[in-house]
């Protein structure tokens, strides 16, 4: 059996592995507790969101540092078994397959577990919610953030960020607060400041600073009197005709998720500090308007915005006037007169599903499919739930990071990366990055301006949450909450995926 990290034999006769664990006392951790650090083999970096359990199911999970404060009466001073999990990263296994690692707490004493991460992209800590370095405070830890426990929000779901006036503005849809299970569903922002500003290298996390409203309370940032919760995705800014910036992007207000009841165009009002709408548009207009993740794209004489939902499959040019205006969105389209993809404006984009059809019935050669996504280590089919698209310099290619649905082993948990020579494909080999069994981490957010070393390094985040996973035990202060990654371009794991294309 391959144990993974330093195994020490354990103390029977059984074999049990401690994969990597050093205990001693220390007199900084926290009084009364058994500081539990699990590290990343390679790194030792702290790793969050790893989970370990006792034989009586007494489930302690780290935090965004990889620390536990672990006190449990009748369990201290004594030999415990912990059961280690983690999406992504592993212990060994003794001989009977358990994967753990025996103990023994002691208060003020310090243990050290290794794991060695299976993802290829490195987690690197909780970016909202609250407790995100709750242990480390209980231990007497340092954290990075001013307020690393509490700031206003239990979840947050889906996130949009970009830099604008100076700093970086963050926005989400639902937000769960500790107050009632209802929390603010007209969508929250927050502002950060950029690493070369004075704030938090990417590496290290996002200090965000919630906007609120008079009382204190999170602000609404689409406020109205009718019923629904608004969510806004497309958030991108674009000069008016007198050459100032404006911020605008998609409003919609559900009442469930199937049923819409209003949509549009929203900006930001910088003298109310809120979203208003500025374009109310009919049902007719389903595609013609922002949506997704926003990319800017400047080529062939043009600048506009792609739109990505699966795939960045329509687009408008960047200015304020045409973004207000359905009739200037274009869609990409296959031609069969022409036998080609075509941007224009009578059909919506060509999607997954019918490409695929169109391909399997010889309507389509498969030479010229754009959306055909295949694992570059099976050749199984990755069908592309949602994604973000950012051109990358140090590929020289555009870049994408994937969430699949109705993937292994989890239903929307699987993270993949593709490289193409255009934003809207060809797309076709990927490679998994990231795992999150029986849970899900939807709608991506790669963020171009955390990119390091001039796009070799780049930072990604998502919705980690039991929604749609079959899951029926959520991870405590994880749940509903956004996790970021680091992604190494240079791993040699992903050149199966590589593809160098011509640059815009």
């Amino acid at each position: 059996m391959r144990f993974l990290g330093k195994i020490l034999l354990g103390l029977t006769g059984l074999g049990m592995p401690f994969a990597g664990v050093g205990v001693a006392c220390a007199a900084g951790a926290g009084e009364g507790y058994f500081a539990i650090h699990v590290v990343d083999e390679a790194t030792l970096r702290g790793v969050p969101l790893v989970t370990l359990t006792t034989t009586n199911h007494i489930a302690c999970t780290t935090d965004s540092a990889g620390w536990i404060a672990f006190q449990e009466p009748g369990l201290m001073d004594r030999e415990v078994f912990f059961h280690v999990s983690s999406p992504g990263y592993a212990v060994g296994k003794d001989g009977f397959g358990y994967a753990g690692v025996r103990l023994k707490p002691k208060a003020g004493g310090v243990a050290e577990v290794k794991v060695m991460r299976q993802n290829i992209a490195e987690r690197l800590y909780r970016v909202t919610g609250q407790g995100i370095y709750r242990d480390s405070e209980l231990l007497g830890k340092p954290a990075p953030l001013p307020r690393p426990n509490f700031n206003h929000v239990m979840g947050q779901d889906s996130v949009q960020a970009l830099p604008w006036k100076g700093r970086v503005l963050w926005l989400w849809g639902d937000t769960n607060k500790a107050a009632y299970p209802l929390g603010n569903f007209h969508s929250t922002c927050a502002w950060s400041d950029l690493e070369k500003q004075g704030g938090l290298k990417p590496s290290e996390g996002v200090h965000l600073e919630y906007l609120l409203n008079a009382e204190g309370e999170l602000r609404r940032m689409m406020p109205t009197k009718e019923p629904g919760v608004v969510w806004i995705f497309g958030l991108m800014i674009v000069p008016d005709e007198q050459g100032r910036e404006r911020l605008v992007g998609h409003f919609a207000r559900f009442k469930s998720l199937d049923q819409r009841l209003e949509h549009g165009v929203c900006e930001f009002d910088e003298a109310q500090g809120f979203f208003v709408p500025v374009q109310v548009l009919g049902e007719e207009y389903e595609w013609q308007h922002p949506q997704g993740n926003a990319v800017r794209v400047k080529a062939d004489g043009r600048d506009d915005y792609y739109f990505c939902q699966e795939f960045a499959l329509t687009r408008v040019p960047a200015t304020y006037a045409d973004a207000l205006n359905p009739a200037s969105y274009e869609a990409l389209t296959w031609s069969e007169a022409a036998e080609e993809y075509v941007w224009q404006k009578a059909e919506g984009p060509v999607t997954w599903k019918l490409e695929n059809e169109r391909v399997k019935a010889g309507r389509m050669p498969a030479s010229k499919a754009l959306l055909q996504v295949k694992d570059a280590l099976t050749g199984k089919d990755v069908r592309i739930h949602r994604s973000s698209v950012a051109w990358n310099p140090h590929r020289k290619a555009w870049i994408m990071i994937g969430t699949q649905q109705q993937g292994e082993p989890s239903n929307l948990g699987e993270v993949w990366y593709a490289e193409a020579a255009d934003p809207f494909g060809p797309w076709r080999q990927a490679v998994k990055v990231a795992s999150h069994p029986k849970y899900s981490f939807y709608n991506p957010r790669h963020h171009e301006f955390m990119d390091e070393e001039g796009g070799r390094v780049i930072y990604f985040e998502g919705t980690y949450t039991e929604s749609f996973s079959g899951n029926p035990v959520p991870t405590p202060r994880y749940d509903y909450n956004q996790v970021m990654y680091r992604l190494d371009l240079e791993d040699s794991r992903l050149a199966p995926a590589r593809k160098t294309g011509a640059g815009p």
